[in-house]
């Protein structure tokens, strides 16, 4: 890729990046209520994204072979973080932890 190439795709994704994050701003713009529809979203997508997160990162290993259960004792160890201090941030980290030292140093 020559320099003009680079500096031109750059340029595109900080300007994709830019809009996409002030875009919501300019549409809804403080004081004005957004529609029902984006409000029913905003409560709903969270919860959908994080079970489709599970489901994609657990179905191949379930599926295909006995090597789950790094995963699967993870999984295990965020539950129990989360049901133990209700805190995400603790829990997704404790986990992704767990399961980096089950992989590297135990399976």
């Amino acid at each position: 890729m020559s320099v003009p190439q680079q500096i031109i795709t750059i340029a595109v994704i900080v300007l994709g990046t830019v809009l996409t994050r002030a875009l919501p701003f300019i549409i809804f713009p403080e004081g004005r209520k957004p529609p029902r529809f984006i409000t029913y979203l905003g409560t709903v997508l969270p919860s959908a994204v994080i079970g489709m997160l599970i489901v994609y990162c657990l179905r191949k290993p379930l599926l295909t072979n006995l090597h789950a259960l790094p995963e699967l004792i993870a999984t295990a160890v965020i539950i129990i973080l989360h049901r133990w201090r209700k805190n995400t941030l603790l829990s997704i980290a404790g986990g992704t932890v767990f399961n980096m030292l089950l992989v590297q140093y135990v399976f």
